[in-house]
């Protein structure tokens, strides 16, 4: 028997047992859901990364009939729920709501990540972008970026910042390097103790999301002095933006779904549909807005492309700040 004889029955074992997978990963899609999906937030619950994800999961649960369940695994700065979300069984029951710093910022502000934000998931959608806004407390010496930097010239060392995220931190250290400015970060394990400490005078100021900033400035317990978005946000219109004293100043997160690596692309397609049209649904953008939220679609391959370039981002921001992985 010739050599061509014996491999031509492999081949087309190999090549049935291909099709077979196809046609099973095509039909678990068609399906598609039929049994509780979980959405795993890397943070707390009630900031705006859980919130958003119980936004989606309400929408997702009446647009399939399923249940879908809000995890909240925090710690470590995302790390903590972004592995859990890649230890889970790629059957596409399981998300994680990844953001900014669980796959662009983390790798270059950690020595090392039990996770490879690239290899270890599939990039699923965009929910939206945020910004963040640099608040003090009422009675600080300082109400604008220029007097806070003037009154850290005054006083090298004396003043603190808080933050508990690259979202939080950069902003902050980058403010440091481009107003040539001695000041200390406070890292902390969440948002709540920086509003306690701010409003306390144990630090000077904090860059927060938009959402944790809404109810402590209009309930006047802290001061917004500028935003790091590219534009003023509505929400208080007269606050400038940090790119209105330092050009080129912009620091932006986003919010978004990512799925274990092998992840059927069938399912990560229909889950990338549910995403999109809830982007388009008046009710459920209104109610991403009211987070601090700009909604935001992305098709699947555009996310993933964007999640490259936001990675690189980072990179720099992070390189002109000066950060040391820790």
């Amino acid at each position: 028997m010739s050599f061509h004889h014996l491999i031509r029955p492999a081949i087309i074992g190999a090549g049935l047992l291909f099709a077979g997978a196809l046609h099973t990963s095509g039909a678990m899609a068609a399906g598609w859901p039929e049994k509780p999906v979980t959405l795993i937030v890397p943070s707390a619950s009630g900031g705006a990364a859980d919130l958003t994800a119980r936004t989606f999961a309400q929408y997702l649960g009446a647009q399939t009939g399923q249940t879908v369940i809000v995890e909240d695994r925090p710690g470590a700065g995302g790390i903590v729920g972004t592995n859990a979300a890649k230890n889970a069984a790629a059957d596409g029951y399981t998300f994680l709501l990844s953001t900014n710093s669980t796959h662009s910022a983390n790798q270059f502000l950690y020595k090392s990540l039990p996770y490879d934000a690239q290899k270890d998931f599939q990039q699923v959608g965009m929910l939206g972008t945020f910004g963040t806004v640099g608040v003090v407390a009422p009675d600080s010496p300082y109400r604008t970026v220029p007097e806070l930097v003037a009154y850290a010239k005054q006083h090298p060392g004396d003043v603190f910042f808080g933050y508990y995220s690259s979202s939080s931190q950069v902003p902050s250290e980058l403010l440091k390097q481009r107003a040539g400015i001695n000041i200390t970060g406070a890292a902390y394990k969440n948002i709540t103790q920086i509003i306690t400490d701010l409003r306390g005078k144990q630090i000077g100021f904090a860059f927060v999301d938009y959402l944790t900033a809404m109810g402590q400035i209009d309930g006047k317990g802290l001061v917004p002095i500028a935003v790091t978005g590219a534009q003023p946000n509505a929400a208080w219109p007269s606050v400038p933006a940090m790119a209105t004293y330092y050009p080129d100043f912009v620091v932006a997160g986003w919010l978004g779904l990512s799925a274990p690596a092998r992840t059927p692309p069938e399912i990560v397609a229909k889950m990338n549909a549910y995403m999109q049209a809830a982007v388009k649904d008046v009710a459920t953008a209104n109610k991403l807005r009211a987070l601090g939220l700009t909604p935001e679609s992305m098709d699947v391959p555009r996310f993933d492309a964007f999640v490259k370039e936001d990675t690189e981002r980072w990179k720099e921001w992070i390189r002109i700040s000066g950060i040391q992985p820790q």
